[in-house]
């Protein structure tokens, strides 16, 4: 299935775009609210885009009020996004959550200890906090990527998000200064996919668990080179600020694909069928 990288869509603002994908997936929520970083807080590069958003969001009191009502109301699967500072928050707001397809528990932001034991840690509290499934979304900045998806796995995720952003700078070409107030930023975008695909490769390898894969994917064949490294669903991020219908887009394209693999056909036949109306 199509998803979107948590923080590239706003449903609420393009319904009709969300309604192209087969689930959505929200912002980061927070169990306070965040303003985020100071702008400027997205740059463009020239083979992707940094952003320092910052996790801005309203936070989780405000979301489950205001926000997840009329998210429900699209008629669409959701994925909640969920962030914290401490395995605690995490598992708070994981209990506040009810009637949604799945949790994605970001533990990949610059503000969370991304050793092994700390994610275990974290999705150990929150597959005690609820029965929803659980993914964990990894760095690959991690030296090995791979331990911490069998750390996630024996704490009780149900699969495994891959890649999120890695951290990079741009300078202003003109001030040679740092085009993002915070300095650094994440990078996303198309070069950012042989890193992705390399993460889910070694996951795959190192754990039987579900992945979503991302990161620079824009074509049918950015999809089917991640579903051949082992992904079985992969998610639109950067793409859909340029082409917001890349998602129609790329299932016209994998509809007149043809592969040898039957294993990778049953895979591409499962991402022709799109359900939300």
């Amino acid at each position: 299935m199509l998803l979107n990288a948590s923080g590239c869509l706003d449903a609420l603002v393009a319904p009709d775009v969300a309604r192209t994908l087969d689930v959505f997936v929200t912002k980061t929520i927070t169990p306070l609210p965040r303003e985020g970083n100071a702008p400027p807080r997205i740059a463009e590069t020239a083979h992707g885009m940094l952003n320092s958003i910052g996790l801005a969001n309203p936070g989780r009191e405000r979301f489950l009020r205001d926000h997840l009502p009329r998210l429900r109301a699209l008629g669409m699967p959701l994925w909640i996004s969920v962030g914290g500072f401490s395995a605690g928050e995490y598992a708070e707001t994981c209990a506040a959550l009810e009637d949604v397809e799945a949790i994605e528990l970001n533990l990949s932001c610059p503000n969370v200890d991304e050793a092994a034991d700390s994610a275990a840690e974290i999705v150990a509290a929150c597959r005690a906090a609820t029965s929803l499934p659980l993914y964990a979304k990894l760095s690959a900045a991690h030296p090995d990527v791979g331990a911490v998806a069998r750390a996630v796995e024996r704490a009780g995720a149900d699969g495994l998000s891959l890649i999120n952003t890695l951290r990079g700078l741009a300078l202003d070409p003109r001030t040679l200064q740092p085009a993002l107030a915070h300095v650094t930023g994440g990078l996303s975008g198309p070069s950012l996919k042989p890193i992705a695909l390399a993460a889910v490769h070694a996951c795959r390898t190192a754990t039987r668990l579900p992945i979503v894969g991302m990161g620079g994917i824009a074509t049918a064949q950015d999809v089917i080179e991640f579903l051949s490294c082992g992904a079985r669903d992969v998610a639109l991020g950067t793409v859909l600020f340029s082409d917001p219908d890349a998602a129609t887009r790329i299932r016209d394209e994998l509809a007149v694909v043809q592969v040898d693999d039957a294993a990778l056909a049953a895979k591409l036949a499962d991402f022709g069928a799109h359900a939300v109306a």
